[in-house]
């Protein structure tokens, strides 16, 4: 794309393009009406060479639009903080609500780019990486996200001139950072690197937009045009990625119906296990602190199998400054107006730290599919989307250890009415407890579904036989201690 690039001759004058310019900002200004008629979310990415005018390009498309619907954010190389988490959080943390724009000035191009011509990843981890943002930038598309991808070319010649009038002038060297120079001392060996990543991260409902900025009016125009015209397109005809042709390796998993729940564990031999438990896990816990690696347990299961018990007992154990449990309910506004995985993604540990999931990014396969909440495309898509997810964290070095917990009909209806008779457990049952009872036989299905097509190698499903609430618990305590034992 870039080797090959001929730097050209734009027939239009700066002044032309300045008049051009003006009133293509106020048609862009008019679109964004319609984004949040549409509820279209945009990110524009702008990568390119240090001082190929990257900047000006962002003011100059911003100027007419309306801030309350945009954000500019200037995204730098992680921090050492942001280094304890996965990749793509920071990226993902960061996308905008339905109907508003994100412009970044660079992002995962520019830091992929970077921390591989400077030997921070191996041939195989920079190959791992593109697989990880390529996942990352179908799943937005497939979710109803535009990404317009722009960057920004100039030749070498330029960049050095460019560079040295910056570096000249006191208010503006800072801009001329080492890592520009560097870019230009080693030019076509970044050039290279440049070429690879934009041929591999090249799709049709994402391509990239090659923009020459010898010029900067004629550059600023041509980036003004591309956005203009990107956003009508997909306000017209949304174009979609086709699914991944990905065959998960899985584990095969026993229907719910055959799990024998003939397990009992009696009060004192409970007490015995429960003590020798919570001291394996408040010894293990020091070691994954000091060796920084981050733990995610989840819970899914049926009302009043025991979920909050199972994960009192397991908090009990660990330093409260080192965990946190979240529930989670139906979403917020706010999260509804993103990406169903963004308010998971936000909410990772970070290394050596562990958070326990009541409830999971499963309901989007779950009870969103049940109940209507998604389509079916949303929730049939959603499978590959969960594992891919799931690699992401365990490729990152995160342990991952997913519990569902069983109990039959009877034992539920019985825990109900329990709860329904005794004043201080009112607040564990609703009315959509007894609802969702209703379509136990339809949940059934779900959940078969959800286990066979997620229990991957990496992040396995773990059955806890509950009606018997002292076995499951110290089942899960001693497969947490396996799995973290394994991991370090």
């Amino acid at each position: 794309m870039l080797t090959d690039w001929n730097f050209g001759e734009d027939t239009r004058t700066t002044a032309e393009c300045k008049e051009l310019l003006k009133t293509r900002r106020l048609d862009l200004a008019g679109l964004q009406q319609k984004l949040r008629e549409h509820k279209l979310p945009v990110i524009v990415l702008i990568e390119g060479w240090g001082a190929a005018g990257k900047g000006s390009a962002i003011r100059s498309l911003i100027k007419e639009l309306d801030p309350r619907f945009f954000q500019v954010r200037s995204v730098g190389m992680p921090t050492e903080e942001e280094r304890r988490w996965p990749f793509l959080k920071r990226h993902f943390a960061a996308i905008p609500a339905q109907g508003k724009l994100l412009f970044l000035d660079l992002g995962w191009m520019d830091e992929t780019v970077r921390e591989y011509l400077r030997g921070d990843l191996s041939d195989e981890e920079y190959a791992r990486r593109l697989v990880s943002i390529q996942m990352f930038e179908r799943q937005l598309a497939a979710a109803g996200y535009l990404l317009i991808k722009l960057f920004f070319h100039i030749d070498a010649e330029t960049q050095h001139t460019r560079l040295t009038k910056l570096a000249d002038d006191k208010d503006t060297a800072w801009r001329a950072s080492e890592s520009d120079w560097r870019q230009n001392k080693n030019y076509h060996r970044t050039l290279e690197a440049f070429d690879h990543y934009l041929e591999s991260t090249h799709y049709p409902w994402a391509p990239w937009k090659i923009i020459e900025s010898t010029n900067a009016a004629q550059a600023n125009l041509t980036a003004a045009d591309y956005l203009y015209e990107r956003i009508c397109a997909a306000l017209e005809h949304p174009v979609y990625p086709a699914p991944p042709r990905r065959a998960w390796p899985l584990f095969p998993m026993e229907p719910l119906a055959e799990v024998s729940l003939d397990h009992h564990l009696e009060e004192k031999k409970y007490q015995e296990q429960l003590k020798k438990c919570r001291k394996k896990l408040e010894a293990l816990h020091n070691e994954l602190y000091r060796k920084k690696v981050p733990v995610v347990v989840l819970y899914e299961g049926w009302d009043a199998a025991g979920k909050g018990g199972n994960i009192k007992r397991l908090a009990s154990a660990l330093d409260p400054r080192g965990y946190e449990v979240i529930p989670i309910a139906s979403p917020t506004p706010d999260e509804l107006a993103r990406h169903y995985l963004w308010r998971f993604w936000t909410r990772l540990p970070k290394t050596g730290h562990i958070a326990i999931f009541d409830r999971s990014w499963y309901g989007r396969v779950m009870v969103e599919r049940l109940e209507g909440f998604c389509t079916e495309n949303d929730w049939k898509r959603a499978y590959d989307e969960i594992n891919e997810f799931e690699r992401e964290l365990t490729d990152a070095g995160m342990v991952v250890v997913k519990f569902w917990v069983q109990i039959d009909k009877d034992t539920q209806l019985a825990r109900f009415n329990e709860r329904q008779n005794t004043p201080e457990k009112h607040w564990k049952i609703t009315d959509e407890d007894w609802r969702n009872r209703e379509k136990w036989d339809a949940y059934e299905v779900a959940v078969n579904e959800m286990l066979q097509k997620t229990n991957t190698e990496n992040a396995p499903w773990h059955i806890l036989e509950s009606v018997d609430k002292r076995y499951a618990r110290i089942k899960a305590m001693k497969i947490v201690i396996d799995a973290i034992e394994a991991a370090l």
